[in-house]
């Protein structure tokens, strides 16, 4: 229908309700019907051209009446009202008596008429056009105003095809009452059960300002139903009008394992980053490419991208281009192995950086059991080429990526990450460069992670295996991680060991419920096998031993662990030797040495 169309549709429809108002009025009133009196007929005239009038006046033939609410309902008011009024002062001066009650009950009519006409159409609308049939009955967890926001969105609408048919608030005070004539049935504590009292297909969790652990508990308890589960957008979303049913989403395994951020000191670390050279190793990785990206946002003169596998480096460094060519960031990738020596010192010396982020090492625990002596040459002997690189060359700070493996280790990986630590905490005390290690637990989606290895199973239908009931990891996002990474070694005097605080330990059993029901599939069609705990491997990880005390919290999620035994002389002997040795015995010894007690004091032999 075009807007002629409409627009005299609408008048005609009008004038005949008017009209009828105005009979059905004068009935009420006198008892009878004197329509060829001069005063009902100027009535008459006055009500109808005025209220044509006004209805162009407040846009009342404007308004899509499919959507009609309280703004229409005022606008109508508006317009019956001041036709009333109009009329009042034309019959005081042209009859000299005005018909008060006559008008009264006229004004009503048409509210009446003219109103229940337009609301017809939303009924309409919502009674026919959008039929519920088929859609989905959804419960909405939150009656806020974002709550509120989605369930209106959804009776208007067919796209998501979903019915609200509840909501879900913890407000008490909300209970037993209808919002939008949806009713709320309870608490978090209940969705299980009204899950299955009324047959939720859906769930909606429409509280934008929700923090991770009260997500956690809405979730626990959604977990338990059979229903689909999604989220609202990002709060800014709201705010800036994005919201919508098209946006909903599912919910991610770093909404539930994740941490709210932590501003960082900006100042700090702009003064060892911006305009200096700054050189990642390990940066076509997980954790090196985010440092890259995050190190990027703070305007390095040069950014160096060194790493060992030409396409991942080649990737960070078209995104990197890409992101900042308008800057004036100059960055350069070098294909480099820690492990030749000669190399290292070339890089440094070429390009003499004033930082040094290397987190270039093998990660793989199963792997490095069954390959020692290549975690030895990587994690230990790459370390030490890149820092002695760094020391000759000058580098102001050298920040060493780490992990919780490393404290108590029980596997080869995490024994020469510790290894490592000694050979920086050592290289501090002989050194004009600031050397510290920075360590955390697993990060959500590297390479390495066993969420990656989850979400393929569950694509192929499981099932999905679990090394062991009782195994528990801290996660961390890989921003945040690469975040506080920047932040430590802003906080850097030299020789610290910083460890990041990872929040509580996960249990990996929840997480691959978690993720089977993220994923949107049940227990019962997504299998849980348990496979043994792999070699190397531990129930619980974690991230300061007996003889490492938080000496202070420096700066929030960071702590400072107290510096422990170092064992630089039989490190130099297993360098020496680790070639002739059978992989067992490798192995035996590189995990005896870091467990090792007694303190070594001899540090007179130089590395």
């Amino acid at each position: 229908m075009t807007y002629i169309q409409r627009l005299s549709f609408f008048i005609f429809i009008d004038s005949w309700l008017v009209l009828a108002a105005i009979l059905v009025s004068s009935f009420l009133i006198k008892d009878e019907l004197e329509i060829f009196s001069f005063s009902f007929t100027l009535s008459l005239i006055v009500i109808l051209l005025v209220h044509h009038f006004l209805s162009f006046q407040f846009k009342l033939y404007k308004k899509v009446w499919a959507y009609a609410s309280v703004g229409e309902l005022i606008s109508i008011l508006k317009v019956e009202t001041f036709t009333i009024l109009f009329t009042v002062i034309i019959q005081q001066l042209v009859l000299d008596e005005v018909f008060i009650r006559y008008l009264i009950v006229t004004w009503m009519l048409n509210l009446l008429f003219v109103g229940s006409s337009r609301f017809c159409f939303r009924w309409f609308r919502d009674s026919v056009l959008n039929k519920t049939n088929n859609k989905k009955r959804t419960l909405i967890i939150g009656a806020g105003s974002a709550g509120v926001m989605v369930a209106r969105q959804l009776k208007k609408t067919n796209e998501a095809n979903l019915l609200p048919v509840g909501f879900i608030d913890d407000d008490e005070k909300k209970h037993k009452l209808d919002i939008l004539g949806i009713p709320v049935l309870g608490g978090i504590t209940k969705i299980e059960a009204i899950v299955k009292n009324f047959s939720i297909d859906h769930i909606v969790i429409a509280i934008p300002s929700l923090n991770r652990t009260e997500l956690n508990k809405i979730f626990a308890e959604c977990v338990k139903t059979s229903a689909k589960t999604q989220i609202l957008p990002m709060l800014e979303d709201l705010v800036t009008g994005k919201v919508s049913v098209k946006q909903f989403r599912d919910v991610q395994v770093e909404d539930l394992l994740g941490r709210e951020p932590v501003d960082l000191d900006i100042q700090s670390i702009t003064a060892i980053v911006t305009n200096k050279v700054v050189l990642v190793t390990g940066a076509g990785g997980s954790i090196g490419s985010e440092i890259c990206r995050q190190l990027a946002a703070f305007y390095p003169k040069q950014l160096i991208l060194l790493g060992h596998g030409e396409n991942s480096i080649y990737t960070i460094e078209m995104e990197l281009k890409e992101r900042y060519q308008q800057s004036p960031i100059e960055f350069i990738s070098v294909i480099a192995d820690v492990q030749d020596e000669r190399k290292m010192m070339s890089v440094m010396s070429t390009y003499r950086p004033d930082v040094v982020y290397h987190a270039a090492a093998h990660k793989h625990v199963p792997l490095m059991e069954e390959n020692p002596e290549e975690a030895i040459k990587n994690n230990l002997i790459g370390t030490i080429n890149t820092a002695e690189a760094a020391r000759w060359n000058g580098v102001k700070a050298f920040v060493m990526v780490s992990t919780d493996k490393a404290v108590n280790p029980t596997s080869v990986m995490g024994a020469t990450k510790r290894l490592a630590e000694m050979v920086i905490q050592y290289l501090n005390t002989e050194s004009e460069t600031k050397f510290v290690t920075v360590r955390f637990g697993n990060v959500l989606g590297s390479r390495g992670s066993v969420i990656p290895l989850f979400k393929r199973q569950i694509e192929k239908g499981g099932p999905v295996t679990v090394t062991h009931p009782d195994m528990v990891r801290y996660f961390m996002t890989i921003p945040e991680a690469s975040r506080l990474v920047l932040q430590a070694s802003a906080l850097a005097n030299g020789g610290e060991i910083f460890i990041l605080d990872m929040g509580q330990p996960v249990k990996i059993l929840d997480l691959a419920k978690n993720l089977i029901k993220l994923s949107g599939f049940s227990l019962e069609e997504i299998e849980i096998e348990f496979t043994g705990i792999r070699p190397g491997e531990k129930l619980f990880e974690e991230l300061l031993n007996e003889n490492e005390v938080y000496q202070q919290q420096i700066y929030p999620n960071i702590y400072v662990g107290k510096p422990s035994d170092l064992f630089i002389q039989e490190i130099e002997e297993l360098i020496s030797h680790y070639s002739n040795l059978e992989k067992d015995e490798i192995r035996s010894r590189v995990i005896q040495l870091t467990n090792r007690k007694e303190v070594k004091t001899k540090l007179s032999v130089p590395i």
